[in-house]
């Protein structure tokens, strides 16, 4: 790909892993006037729950073309169920509902933004007057935006002017003849107050409110209104909590408060409908009730309970039951049950149950990419979560499988579990086919699996199949015969033989019901009839069958009222039964169909055909009438796929045998494709005994094993808890180790203490700990070797972040050796900087460290005392700071603070680093990385990412000079981390195999890719992400266009030379007559086909 002349300016990003932090969330009414939903925001997605008796079920997951800012439920006089209203950062805004066919439509949306006016500082504000009178948006200081509603609808926004700049909270009260609003602000002194305001729609502006209260708790950040007929505002602060409403009398005191342990409130739910209780969620994690006492006019008192501890709350949803969702944007997000006892007798102050637990990788504060298992598949291991819910977290891609049992047993062709009887909660064979012979492995009275014998079973034959049959019986079919016997005695209560002249060579069966193809295109139908075994029904093709299949769709899992049967002639053909009547067929290309199975995902039936060249067509099919529609087709391996439904969870999945394994499912009526980590698999069947609960024996080349396979889903995430913030990891793979860099909480005294743990790669325990100095903080850390010296080194650059200092201006470097077979940390050497050393690599056996606004290098030389030593080299300064370095050949790019990207060139003759180019723009950047010798990455604070280039051919100096913008895209997250590699395998019969890529995360969790493309691929992607634009209507009618330009405080532009894999790969989740749509404007001959499995090899970059 570097080759090209073009090199790697065209680029193709695509999530992972979808953002995982959650901000806001809310509850209510929202798909049907009787269903309870949770409809959460993780800032560029929105999901959607529904409360069930079983938990909560996920309903809809949808992509926001923008950063949502504030998210609020209503429900307008005359609705049934409540509309969702949210703002972005961009200042859209969107009301939606859902409509009777199950889709988020748009109510009512636009842009709030003004041409003038300063950015709130801290952060949006959405309100709703709870009598739905009017909508409230503050985006700027001193103003604020009304959207008036009513009956008829919206009407046209208008600016309100607000005195108070420094407004930290603003929330509409309860029953209010007219819409008032309570604001918190501090004022020049940092005082902070309460002012309320009703709002005349009439004159457009603010009159004064029923009440105000002056000088509250210093730490004062929040307000709670508090529901009619008491009324009023709870003012949450740091170390006082007070209730506030308007004097009734003279005497009447308006004001409650408490004292609370000084603590930071970071997310409020309300529990009552009446506002008698609140729960709270300090920044630790700490979960408090907040009850108000009150008698029937007002509150009389408050109080506050512990309740026990939950990750750092963002957001908190009371659902029902004393059921509550809790969000989180810095540790996993929680649903919990509050108990009305103590939940472990050994904490007796903890009343949280916790039910279940969404897992967040934000925010990733470093990774790496390495290969733990050495099976030549990426794992991305980061730095994820703030404070006390700061872990390791170890991603990989596909589906594991913990082998529990294993048996050398070559040339195994079929394989099928059996029980002894009906009731048998485990089953009992494994039964196994070879060529010419059929052997059984039976679970023995030890729990162990030993070889068997069922006295009925022809074992001298190879079984076609075999499987459990109504009245407590099993079939055998060979080549020769169909074998009825009693399930737990194996006597043979009935024989089915093939017509003379004829073989049996492929059969199926539901529990009562046997499909058999006797070769020279005759179909034979059986059905059990108490004891024996019935002909019902024969046809003939004019061709041979090669594969079929009866597996019952609908409610009755014993009988199937439709078969299906591939032929070699590239048909797929349906016939109803009992009649065996053929009721459609549809021609599959050019390749012999090899596997068929019907399949139920989620209620909706499907019909799956897997070819001989590993590509697989999926069909919606109506289970009644047989016919198909939704046609898909991609590509799972490139060599026969053999299907087989299993369970996992109670819930069906279909397992693909092939050279690349895959377990297809469904989530959110979507059909999904997972990986299975396990090389080329011939043939499997479930398999659950005592001993081997829910596995699977799959059969390979060399044997059969036995094993549990991890949760289906796509990315699995293991998580170790570190105690400590996790900031900077590197690892060794000489030494098997990380070094990960660990703060814990800060003392008393406002000091925390940091230090450098030696982490096992495998077991993940901390092996060794290097505390750091007084005040010293760990900025960098990297593994690598220096000049001729053979051994691996971890090095780590630090500050020293001492108090009233505006500027670090001292740290060190240690470089730290792990001895053979001790796993301790010793420091070989130790240089004092002369500022904080916030990035430092390998650089022609040197080290590279930025060090404040200088980038220096070091040698890594003997010493006379024989040891070695850091001797300062070539440096290069005027830059603001020196935060991110990569290296390649002569070639260093630096990652400034302000001013973008430098490139800096090393001249080893002469001994000087000098500036080669620079970007000229202003960009705050966040990561760097090099993608060719001529095309760098950078990401920014403002959520983008963009590439420059650099002109070594431009005729003139001041062109040479600069640093060309050849790519922008705006990715909605900020990125802390670039990596070189790939969480996929890359297999060398891929087309994506020879895509160089890289992996990035973000605050919100994120994992994604950047692949660079050829000219020509990028082309076509373009006007497909164009036709896709059209296709895919944006949720609230933002537009991905503009969502996807390049935006900061300093510049705009239209995003180029980027390709949003998010959206591409939604082509595959359309219907077919949009895909058809999309094709037509695409032109030049292009096929739903090939559209397809060209997003399909896309989507095998992650």
């Amino acid at each position: 790909m570097e080759g090209t002349q073009d090199g790697c300016i065209y680029n193709y990003v695509v999530s992972a892993h979808k953002p995982t932090a959650v901000r806001h969330s809310v509850v209510g009414n929202f798909t049907s006037p009787s269903d309870l939903n949770l409809i959460i925001s993780k800032v560029t997605r929105i999901e959607i729950y529904t409360l069930t008796p079983e938990g909560l079920k996920d309903i809809a997951d949808v992509p926001i073309y923008g950063r949502i800012a504030s998210m609020e439920l209503f429900r307008p006089a005359g609705e049934k169920k409540d509309l969702l209203f949210f703002t972005t950062e961009r200042y859209k805004f969107c009301v939606l509902y859902w409509d009777a066919e199950n889709n988020l439509q748009t109510r009512a949306s636009g842009d709030l933004a003004d041409r003038t006016g300063r950015p709130v500082e801290h952060g949006q504000i959405g309100i709703i007057d709870p009598d739905c009178r009017v909508l409230g948006v503050q985006m700027y200081d001193g103003l604020l935006k009304i959207i008036p509603m009513d009956s008829m609808g919206f009407h046209e926004a208008c600016n309100i002017r607000v005195d108070e700049l420094q407004v930290l909270s603003m929330e509409f009260l309860y029953d209010c003849h007219r819409p008032t609003v309570a604001l918190l602000y501090h004022d020049n002194k940092d005082v902070r107050h309460l002012r309320t305001y009703e709002i005349s729609l009439k004159d457009k502006e603010f009159v004064e409110g029923p009440f105000s209260q002056s000088n509250l708790d210093p730490g004062a950040s929040m307000l709670i209104p508090v529901p009619g007929p008491q009324g009023g505002v709870i003012v949450i602060g740091e170390s006082v909590i007070a209730y506030v409403r308007k004097k009734r009398s003279t005497d009447d005191q308006a004001v409650k408060s408490i004292q609370i342990n000084a603590t930071i409130i970071k997310a409020v739910g309300r529990v009552d409908p009446d506002g008698s209780r609140y729960l709270l969620g300090d920044t630790l994690g700490n979960l408090h009730m907040l009850v108000l006492s009150h008698d029937s006019q007002r509150v009389v008192g408050l109080k506050l309970e512990a309740l026990g501890r939950i990750s750092a709350p963002s957001t908190i949803s009371y659902l029902d039951s004393g059921v509550v969702f809790v969000g989180s944007l810095y540790g996993d997000s929680q649903l919990i049950r509050l108990q009305a006892e103590a939940v472990d007798p050994a904490q007796p102050s903890n009343f949280v149950e916790v039910m279940d637990v969404w897992t967040n990788l934000g925010p990733i504060i470093d990774l790496a990419v390495v290969d733990l298992e050495r099976q030549g598949q990426g794992q991305v291991v980061t730095c994820s979560g703030k404070g006390p819910d700061s872990s390791l977290r170890i991603v990989r891609n596909g589906i594991g499988m913990i082998e529990q049992a294993a048996v050398e047993l070559a040339g195994i062709k079929g394989i099928w579990n059996l029980q002894k009887s009906s009731s048998d909660k485990f089953d009992t064979y494994l039964v196994l086919a070879f060529v010419g012979e059929t052997r059984i492995l039976e679970i023995n009275a030890e729990d162990e699996l030993d070889e068997a014998e069922i006295d009925g079973f022809d074992a001298d034959q190879q079984t076609l199949y075999c499987g459990n049959m109504i009245g407590d019986q099993m079939v055998q079919v060979t080549s020769a015969a169909v074998r009825l016997l009693a399930a737990q005695t194996g006597a043979l209560h009935h024989e089915w033989l093939p017509p003379s002249g004829l073989q049996i060579n492929i059969a199926s069966a539901s529990p009562s019901q046997l499909l058999v193809a006797t070769g020279q295109g005759n179909i034979a139908y059986l059905e059990v009839e108490g004891n024996k075994l019935q002909q019902v029904a024969h046809h003939k093709l004019d061709v041979e069958v090669a594969c079929l299949d009866l597996t019952p769709l609908g409610d009755n899992e014993e009988q199937a009222g439709l078969a299906a049967i591939g032929t070699w002639q590239q048909d797929l053909l349906l016939f109803s039964l009992p009649d065996l009547q053929p009721l459609q067929s549809k021609q599959l290309g050019e390749v012999i169909p090899r596997s068929v199975l019907f399949a139920q995902f989620e209620g909706v039936p499907y019909l799956l055909c897997a070819l001989g060249d590993g590509h697989l067509f999926t069909f919606h099919i109506n289970a009644r009438t047989g016919e198909l529609s939704e046609r898909k087709k991609l590509s799972l391996g490139s060599k026969p796929i053999t299907l087989k439904t299993f369970q996992s969870n109670g819930v069906d999945h279909v397992f693909a045998a092939s050279d690349r394994p895959t377990v297809i499912y469904s989530s959110n009526k979507k059909l999904l494709y997972s990986n299975v980590n396990e090389n080329e698999v011939n043939v499997m069947t479930s398999f659950n005994s005592a001993s081997f609960p829910d596995s699977l024996a799959i059969a390979k080349e060399s044997g059969l094993t036995i094993g549990s396979i991890d949760e289906i889903q796509k990315l699995h995430i293991r998580a170790v808890p570190m105690g400590e913030q996790t900031r900077r990891l590197a690892h060794q793979d000489s030494s098997h180790t990380f070094l990960v860099t660990t703060s814990s909480e800060p003392s008393s005294s406002g000091i925390s203490q940091e230090q450098v743990r030696l982490v096992d790669d495998q077991t993940f325990e901390t092996v060794d700990v290097l505390p750091l100095h007084r005040h010293e903080m760990a900025c960098s850390c990297t593994s690598l070797t220096l000049a001729d010296d053979p051994n691996p080194y971890y090095v780590v650059g630090t500050a020293y972040a001492i108090p009233d200092e505006q500027e670090p201006t001292k740290g060190r470097i240690l470089v730290l050796e792990t001895k053979p077979q001790q796993n301790k940390l010793h420091v070989v050497c130790e240089k004092e900087t002369r500022g904080a050393v916030y990035t430092i690599t390998g650089f022609q056996g040197k080290l590279i460290a930025g060090i404040n606004s200088r980038v220096q290098l070091y040698d890594w030389q003997l010493q006379k005392d024989s040891s070695r030593g850091l001797v300062a080299g070539a440096g290069q300064s005027g830059l603001v700071l020196a935060l991110y370095l990569a290296c390649r050949g002569d070639f260093i790019v630096v990652g400034d603070l302000m001013k973008s990207i430098y490139l800096l060139m090393y001249k080893a003759e002469e001994g000087v680093l000098e500036i080669r180019a620079k970007d000229f723009h202003s960009n705050y950047m966040t990561a760097v990385d090099i993608l060719d010798d001529d095309t760098y990455l950078g990401a920014e604070i403002s959520y983008n990412l963009f590439t420059v280039r650099k002109n070594s051919d431009a005729a003139a100096d001041e062109d040479r000079n600069r640093l060309e913008v050849v790519g922008e895209y705006h990715l909605g997250d900020m990125v802390n981390r670039f990596q070189h590699g790939s969480l996929v395998m890359q297999l060398p019969d891929n087309e994506t195999a020879q895509i160089p890529t890289l992996l990035f995360g973000t605050i919100l969790g994120i994992i994604g890719v950047i692949a660079s493309i050829p000219r020509e691929q990028y082309e076509f992607l373009a006007r497909l992400q164009d036709c896709m634009r059209q296709a895919v209507n944006g949720v609230g009618g933002l537009s991905h266009e503009e969502w996807r330009s390049f935006s900061s405080e300093r510049k705009k532009g239209e995003c180029k030379n980027f390709i949003d894999g998010d959206l591409i790969e939604q082509f595959g989740d359309l219907k077919r007559d949009t895909m058809q749509w999309v094709v037509d404007r695409m032109g030049d001959g292009v096929t739903i086909e090939e559209l397809s499995k060209t997003v399909e090899e896309l989507s095998r970059l992650h």
